[in-house]
């Protein structure tokens, strides 16, 4: 069965750095485009970044753009989300999304920017 595991979330103070990662399983990663998406308090989620399944192709959400990086590989059915320059607004559960027939998700990973 397809399963997402985010990771590498935490609380760090306004302009710094986090590194996600999302490990996925149960289906053959390499073929698949994969999302990051986030969802604030009294939000609704978001679409991040995109990469396409070879990492050629990435789109941005306009507030992310030349502070976030997303990329993969497909070598440890991973993908990653760097992110920089970070602000309050970016606080939000950040969630890996596959579309394998029927749309996945992992868990989430709490990302909290606060000085």
């Amino acid at each position: 069965q397809v399963q997402l595991v985010e990771s590498g979330g935490g609380l760090v103070q306004p302009g710094g750095s986090l590194r996600l990662s999302c490990a996925a399983s149960g289906f053959t990663f390499s073929s698949y485009a994969m999302s990051w998406y986030r969802q604030a308090p009294g939000k609704e989620r978001e679409l991040v970044a995109r990469i396409s399944s070879t990492g050629r192709s990435t789109t941005y959400t306009d507030s992310v753009k030349g502070r976030f990086t997303i990329s993969r590989d497909n070598a440890k059915n991973t993908m990653y989300l760097q992110m920089n320059s970070l602000k309050p607004e970016d606080t939000a559960v950040y969630y890996c999304n596959a579309i394998v027939t029927l749309n996945y998700w992992g868990q989430g990973t709490q990302v909290t920017v606060s000085s």
